[in-house]
């Protein structure tokens, strides 16, 4: 496995994506929506750095088997609290198709928030088939599937500190 992304590298974006939501969102307290499983590592470091008030919330999509992305959007964890006229972060681990994040965007905007901002730790702007704004953006990497710190292949790979390419991607 190839390192795409350090450890050190990694942590120091996150630090200063939180940096500008607090910024962004004083005096608003904001939701930030988790997507799982892949970005439970991004966003926990993301709010141990976030020094305004927010409150945290999770959905459970899932849309890929194996590596490839199934082309459909299920929806298996809602959120737990209400979101009307709140404003909303969505927390994403990795955007590439928009598929995923243009579904959660049209499920959450029927919820009436104040608005909704998505922040990803990683985007794949050369596989993007629906355009979708995104708000933070931690690192734009290329084409090639990625694993650890939180992003996982058959649920293996998740605990790594560091973002890696899975050999034969």
């Amino acid at each position: 496995m190839n390192i795409l992304l350090e450890k050190d590298t990694l942590y120091s974006r996150v630090v200063e994506i939180a940096d500008q939501i607090n910024e962004d969102y004083q005096n608003k307290n904001p939701v930030l929506v988790g997507i799982l499983k892949g970005a439970f590592v991004f966003m926990a470091d993301l709010i141990r750095n976030i020094n305004i008030p927010v409150e945290v919330d999770f959905l459970c999509i899932a849309s890929y088997d194996g590596k490839d992305s199934s082309g459909v959007v299920r929806l298996s964890n809602d959120l737990s609290i209400n979101i009307e006229d709140r404003d909303v972060i969505v927390v994403e681990d990795i955007i590439d198709s928009g598929r995923t994040i243009s579904f959660i965007m049209d499920n959450l905007s029927t919820r009436r928030p104040r608005s909704i901002g998505v922040c990803t730790l990683l985007n794949k702007k050369e596989d993007r088939m629906v355009d979708v704004p995104l708000a933070y953006v931690g690192f734009n990497i290329p084409s090639v599937f990625v694993v650890g710190y939180g992003l996982d292949y058959e649920n293996q790979y998740r605990n790594l500190p560091y973002i890696g390419v899975l050999d034969g991607s």
